[in-house]
């Protein structure tokens, strides 16, 4: 028997409160491309390669997500558009690893529910 090997994600779920805010905020703000819509209570999008579900909590307890991580080619550009876009970050762009070709770059936000969101970026080394 060969043992099975996880190595792709199809789908992430992410839980809302609200979803007609939470479908504005991803679709209007971040921009991510919206499919769509199915009952009870569920939003898809296309992140990429990634499909993105936003849902319902299904009792009033529930309130459990993971946190996204946007790639972005230019952190700095998309960083201040959202800004621009009333999205509250924790803080500016920071550098948070010093690959030997590459620099990781990352910047978190929140989605109306208190969601984390990052942006993430990798930045060719130019030294």
């Amino acid at each position: 028997m060969g043992s099975a090997k996880l190595t792709t994600i199809g789908q992430i779920a992410v839980t809302v409160r609200d979803l007609p805010r939470a479908i504005a905020f991803y679709r209007d703000v971040l921009g991510v491309p919206f499919l769509f819509e199915a009952p009870p209570g569920m939003a898809f999008f296309q992140a990429g390669d990634t499909r993105l579900m936003l849902g319902l909590p299904e009792n009033e307890t529930q309130n459990f997500a993971s946190i996204l991580y946007f790639r972005v080619d230019d952190i700095g550009a998309t960083y201040q558009q959202l800004k621009e876009r009333q999205v509250s970050f924790t803080h500016e762009p920071r550098l948070i690893h010093r690959g030997s070709q590459t620099d990781l770059w990352l910047a978190f936000f929140s989605d109306p529910d208190g969601n984390t969101m990052a942006l993430m970026s990798e930045v060719a080394r130019r030294d």
